[in-house]
């Protein structure tokens, strides 16, 4: 940041002359695309698993990862938001590219979950938002609607924030899709 910059964030004036700021949400700061993805460790399960166990970002190194975040499991929302997941999720597999929901709700609800409305993909729990804090998406007691999509090299490619259920799926699948072929041009 320049003098110019700091005199004018210092003076209260930084939004006014459209100065860069980091990007902020009522869940905390958001990590800024083109930066490297926060590190994680949380336990998940997915439909089918037979024990759950913890998984961590280097779990994903080497392909295409959807990191969304989402308030509660069985919720009219949330479950619109998992069933566009899944109806793409042979398509995101076509493309080098996991699928992981993370909320608080704990793995037996996600179990539960997984297994009621047949999600083939993972979900972590992350009960006191530990996680959901590092990206910006959190509001005690939920995780917040909000959707990362990380490139192979642990990246942070695009962001939406207030996601919207209903075709949010397709929207980053058409990204997903853009910037891959932006990548092998």
């Amino acid at each position: 940041m320049n003098r110019r910059e700091i005199l004018l964030r210092s003076l209260g004036l930084g939004a006014f002359f459209c100065l860069p700021r980091p990007a902020k949400a009522l869940g905390g700061q958001i990590p800024e695309v083109n930066t490297v993805a926060p590190d994680f460790t949380l336990i998940g399960t997915r439909r089918n698993q037979d024990e759950p166990r913890p998984w961590k970002l280097e779990d994903f190194a080497g392909r295409w990862l959807v990191l969304y975040f989402y308030p509660r499991d069985f919720t009219s929302g949330c479950t619109i938001e998992a069933h566009g997941f899944q109806s793409l999720n042979q398509e995101f597999e076509q493309q080098n590219t996991s699928i992981v929901g993370v909320s608080a709700d704990g793995l037996e609800d996600h179990a539960s979950f997984c297994s009621s409305e047949a999600l083939d993909y993972l979900l972590l729990s992350d009960p006191d938002g530990t996680v959901s804090k590092t990206y910006g998406s959190w509001m005690a007691p939920y995780s917040m609607r909000h959707t990362f999509l990380i490139d192979p090299a642990g990246e942070i490619r695009e962001r939406w924030t207030g996601v919207r259920p209903n075709g949010h799926a397709h929207e980053v699948m058409e990204r997903l899709k853009r910037l891959q072929s932006e990548a092998s041009i």
